[in-house]
């Protein structure tokens, strides 16, 4: 049975995320890295630093299709929040998989730069919205920032990015006023869904109606 309730990480208090990452630059050896051996490394911090990791490199531009891969990744993360996982469940198939040491550490040094310039504004506040029940909503909003991410929409990368890196840090340093902010940042990603959906069935409508008058041979076939 999977351990349900409020995540405890007294050994994260007072620490910052820039910290933990850093950490994470120098906690494996060898080429590569499995996901079972990233999780087991973070333990019950697993779920604010993996969706950090996860997050982060969909506020910037990246390779066309990452965005899938990640909105696919950062579902377990987001279940876990949302039935109250004291550490992250994956199947072991998914613990299998590996990846590049280099690769991860590069990425992971990139995004420590940023956060020193800014993590300075973040700090434990309000700390009852990042612990159980309200993660539980946390997880239900990350999830629909999952699936966001999942769909082949141009430019809907970046507003849920955000809003799962504001989580993140939200959850690593106890800020619940920076969990507050990501909730208008989730409804922007849905908002832009809900517009890119409905004006893209009128423009695809519009161009089969326009194809279909201006090139009538094509009825022959």
């Amino acid at each position: 049975m999977l351990p349900v309730g409020p995540a405890r990480t007294p050994e994260f208090e007072g620490r910052t995320a820039s910290e933990v990452l850093k950490d994470l630059t120098e906690a494996f050896a060898g080429d590569k890295i499995s996901v079972g051996e990233l999780l087991d490394r973070l333990d019950s911090r697993a779920h604010g630093v993996l969706l950090l990791i996860l997050a982060l490199p969909m506020c910037i531009p990246n390779i066309p299709g990452i965005s899938t891969i990640f909105g696919v990744l950062m579902i377990a993360p987001a279940l876990g929040l949302l039935f109250g996982q004291r550490r992250l469940w994956v199947p072991q198939r998914v613990r299998a998989w590996t990846f590049s040491r280099t690769g991860f550490t590069r990425a992971l040094n990139l995004a420590i730069g940023g956060l020193q310039r800014v993590e300075y504004l973040i700090k434990p506040r309000m700390s009852a919205l990042t612990r159980w029940p309200v993660t539980s909503l946390v997880g239900l909003q990350t999830l629909l920032m999952a699936l966001v991410l999942i769909l082949p929409i141009w430019g809907a990368n970046l507003s849920p990015g955000v809003t799962v890196t504001l989580t993140a840090l939200a959850l690593m340093q106890r800020d619940g006023l920076l969990m507050l902010l990501s909730v208008p940042c989730a409804i922007g990603s849905m908002v832009w869904v809900y517009l890119f959906t409905k004006y893209g069935v009128i423009a695809a409508t519009w161009l089969g109606h326009w194809i279909d008058g201006a090139l009538p041979w094509l009825n022959l076939f």
